[in-house]
């Protein structure tokens, strides 16, 4: 399997700054400044600082800090924005390849060059450490920081393009966006942020592998070995049923340490055994149109199950 070689004509080598936008500096219009927005993935970068505030939530013990949660939802912002724009940044290359991404800022060429890229990744992701650090506390940076080069360095750069364990351990990311949470309020770590933590872990495959199904056929003209590129559909879904289910009972051990109640308890497996449901109709059907309903699902379930901490926090 070709790591890292797509075979287009016309990928541009992935690497470290190189071609200037000479006009960078200049390209001030809301126009020049909004084609750089799809480079921050805004929707995936919000899901990851919702998981921060949840990790904020479920660490309360006392009076709750608005300015906390403000700061910590700025400062996680940044860092996944960061790493976002690495990721377009390394990946132009494997963009270009791919129809689904062909149409990114910098694979489309709408930016003129990829070393402002790479400088904004790094700005933000300095600011990042700088917000955490100033208003929030050394702990926060340094999960903030490991959850940023988990998906900019082991993710990216290191596994995506050598390995179908890939996503296993760049999931990590999320993960460490919980502790985050967790640690903006009691810098020693402590169980429930860890548990969601835990849950965040086995969430992560079961999603995306639901989307690699989706997206096989171009991951295999790239030269990503992502696990279906890797297995095939059908082994595929069996893994994912079987992660499914360790997910399903990772979110069941909060409730039954006593860290959240009834309510989190039935919102736990209701959208667990209707997510089960659904990786069974992908093992048996292992089909795009089956695994895009259970990609989205996915979404679903971590929503609700994360809303229920949340409330349940309140009550």
């Amino acid at each position: 399997m070709s790591r890292g070689k797509p075979s287009a004509e016309g990928a541009r080598p992935h690497g470290f700054p190189g071609g200037r936008d000479q006009n960078f500096l200049t390209r001030r219009s809301p126009v020049a400044i909004a084609k750089y927005l799809p480079l921050f993935k805004i929707r995936i970068c919000g899901l990851i600082t919702f998981s921060a505030v949840v990790g904020f939530v479920a660490a309360q013990s006392g009076d709750f800090s608005a300015s906390t949660m403000f700061f910590l939802v700025v400062a996680t912002m940044l860092a996944s924005m960061g790493a976002s724009a690495f990721n377009h940044y390394f990946d132009r290359d494997i963009d270009t390849v791919m129809e689904r991404t062909r149409g990114r800022p910098l694979p489309s060429r709408e930016l003129a060059g990829s070393a402002p890229v790479f400088l904004i990744a790094a700005a933000l992701f300095l600011l990042s450490l700088l917000v955490s650090v100033k208003a929030l506390n050394y702990m926060v940076a340094l999960h903030l920081a490991l959850g940023a080069f988990t998906y900019a360095f082991i993710y990216t750069v290191w596994l995506k393009r050598r390995s179908w364990l890939n996503i296993i351990i760049g999931g990590l990311a999320g993960s460490f966006a919980v502790l985050a949470g967790g640690a903006s309020v009691h810098p020693e770590l402590c169980m429930p942020p860890l548990l969601l933590a835990v849950v965040m872990f086995f969430w992560t495959p079961s999603h995306f592998w639901s989307f690699a199904i989706f997206h096989r056929e171009e991951y295999a003209r790239a030269g990503i070995p992502m696990l279906p590129v890797v297995i095939g559909d059908a082994r595929t879904a069996v893994y994912i049923l079987v992660n499914t289910v360790l997910l399903v009972v990772s979110s069941l051990i909060p409730f039954f340490l006593g860290y959240n109640g009834l309510l989190y308890l039935a919102a736990a497996v209701a959208v667990g055994v209707y997510f089960i449901f659904w990786n069974v109709q992908l093992l048996m059907t292992p089909t795009r149109e089956v695994a895009w309903k259970n990609f989205k699902i996915s979404m679903m379930y971590l929503g609700v199950l994360f809303g229920a901490v949340i409330i349940d926090s309140a009550l």
